[in-house]
C-alpha cells in the first residue's frame, strides 16, 4: 500500500498538531518488529496522529523506518526530527449498531411558570425527564403509569 500524499500546507498543519504530543510507540534495539508495526497500527486507528521514538543513532536507519512504517501502515510521513518520527492517517469511522429494542433516554425540558401578578418575570426551570417519567401540565415530574392487566372480574364485566 502506498503512503498517503499530503500537500505542504497539510503537512505543516499536522506538524503543528503533533508538537504537543508525547511519543506513543517506542522502537528499541530490535528495530522494526511485527509487534512494533502492530502497535503503531493500533495507535493510528485510535489517534490518527502519532509520534514514534527510535532508540537508534543511525539517521539513515531512522529514515528507512519512517518510510517503511508509512508504506506498510498506509500512513503519511509528517516529520522526522532527531529520534522522533511523526505519522498521520485519517481515523476510520466507527460503525454504530442500531438497537430497535432500546428505550428513549433522558431528555431535558424547560418548564415556564408565569407569575400570577402582572409585571413579574416568569420562573424558568430545566428539568430532566427520564424514560419512565412524564411531565404533568402543572410542571411536575411523575412516574409514568404502568399498564396493568385487567382483573378477571373487570374483564367479565366488559363482555
Amino acid at each position: 500500500m502506498p503512503a498517503i500524499q499530503l500537500t505542504p500546507a497539510q503537512r505543516k498543519e499536522h506538524r503543528s498538531e503533533a508538537h504537543h504530543l508525547d511519543p506513543i510507540v517506542m522502537i528499541g534495539g530490535d528495530g522494526l518488529t511485527p509487534a512494533v508495526k502492530k502497535e503503531a497500527d493500533a495507535a493510528l486507528k485510535a489517534h490518527g496522529l502519532i509520534k514514534v521514538r527510535v532508540f537508534s543513532d543511525d539517521r539513515a536507519a531512522r529514515e528507512l523506518m519512517l518510510k517503511t512504517l508509512a508504506d506498510e501502515l498506509d500512513a503519511a510521513p509528517i516529520q522526522h526530527i532527531g529520534k522522533l518520527l511523526v505519522l498521520w492517517r485519517p481515523i476510520p469511522e466507527k460503525e454504530r449498531t442500531v438497537d430497535e429494542d432500546r428505550m428513549p433516554g433522558p431528555r431535558d425540558v424547560k418548564v415556564i411558570k408565569y407569575a400570577k401578578r402582572f409585571g413579574q418575570r416568569p420562573e424558568i426551570k430545566t428539568l430532566r425527564v427520564l424514560g419512565n417519567q412524564r411531565l404533568t401540565p402543572g410542571g411536575t415530574i411523575k412516574r409514568a403509569k404502568a399498564k396493568r392487566p385487567l382483573s378477571a372480574k373487570k374483564r367479565n364485566q366488559a363482555d
